[in-house]
């Protein structure tokens, strides 16, 4: 496995300085925005697609700086009931599939999307309980309007060998391991996860089973790796889900954190472990989002622990079996 970092965080550098930067910190790995939330600073997707050129440019100064793009970035919602902001998540997830091809990276990651609760609706609505009777019947829809919409995305990826990892997240229809699996039983194997256990941690979700459970099907396509931390004294009044925004700290039930300030080492050596068990060999892509703390701090002392905790080798024979 290798220790990979997604690049939105350092936005504010050039994509040379920003290669450099993670190189002089022993990374492997880079995951490039390429539109959505997200953004596109490092790999503007209209200035990459088709142009050999510069495609070529950029493996230069991958090349240069002994590093390799484990996945393109653009998260956004495609199935948002506003029909101009679908098609542009479409139009940024298809072409970033296409680019991958071209650049020979073999995985975007993204989101599920959101749809309305009703072909009359204008806001996605996140269901999460059956009851009242009506919600149960948006999901039912939003679960046809989702089969419809990745079915034919899926064959996309599949028509250029890309795998699309689905960031489980909240606030979209995927955002468990169960309903990852529905949506890649409705498409086919190019859907998959990119796991993210930052959005698992405050559900209560256990991390390591739940990499057990998508790697059974061989659903886990890319992992991101970033921590989250439960602040019992507001979750035990409040719960967990939690309107307030992120910089304000102390009213927080959680927080996102930076790698090793939400678990400890032993844990995140458990989940290399675990995902070893799997047989996942990609990389682990830092999502630096913790706001207690600047990005280039951030990322240092999460690829520190996850240096400490990937394997450099590959097992030998067990000799005492």
């Amino acid at each position: 496995m290798d220790v990979g970092v997604l690049t939105v965080a350092l936005g504010g550098e050039s994509l040379d300085d920003a290669f450099a930067y993670l190189a002089d910190q022993g990374v492997d790995a880079v995951e490039l925005g390429c539109g959505g939330f997200v953004g596109d600073d490092h790999l503007p997707r209209e200035e990459y697609l088709d142009d050999e050129d510069a495609q070529a440019e950029l493996q230069d100064s991958l090349d240069e700086h002994d590093l390799y793009v484990s996945a393109l970035a653009t998260h956004n919602n495609p199935l948002h009931p506003d029909e101009e902001r679908a098609e542009r998540a479409d139009t940024e997830l298809r072409e970033a599939i296409e680019l991958a091809d071209q650049l020979g990276v073999d995985a975007v990651t993204t989101f599920s999307g959101l749809p309305a609760g009703s072909p009359a609706g204008e806001v996605p609505n996140w269901i999460t309980a059956p009851w009242p009777n009506e919600h149960h019947e948006a999901h039912e829809y939003q679960w046809e309007v989702a089969e419809e919409y990745w079915s034919d995305l899926a064959e996309h990826a599949a028509d250029h060998d890309v795998y699309v990892g689905i960031e489980m997240h909240p606030n979209m229809l995927v955002y468990e391991p169960t309903g990852m699996l529905e949506l890649r039983e409705r498409t086919n194997e190019y859907i998959g996860a990119n796991f993210d256990p930052s959005h698992l941690f405050w559900q209560g979700i256990d991390i390591t089973e739940a990499i057990r459970f998508l790697g059974e099907e061989d659903a886990i396509h890319h992992f991101h790796a970033k921590d989250t931390k439960v602040y019992e004294s507001n979750s035990r009044v409040k719960g967990v889900l939690d309107t307030e925004p992120y910089t304000e700290e102390p009213d927080r039930s959680w927080l996102f954190r930076s790698i090793g300030y939400g678990h400890g080492e032993e844990f995140w050596k458990d989940v290399v472990s675990t995902l070893r068990m799997i047989d996942y060999d990609g990389a682990l892509s830092i999502e630096h989002e913790d706001s207690l703390t600047s990005p280039n701090e951030g990322l240092e002392k999460a690829i520190d622990v996850l240096q400490r905790s990937v394997f450099e080798t590959t097992p030998g024979d067990a000799y005492w079996a």
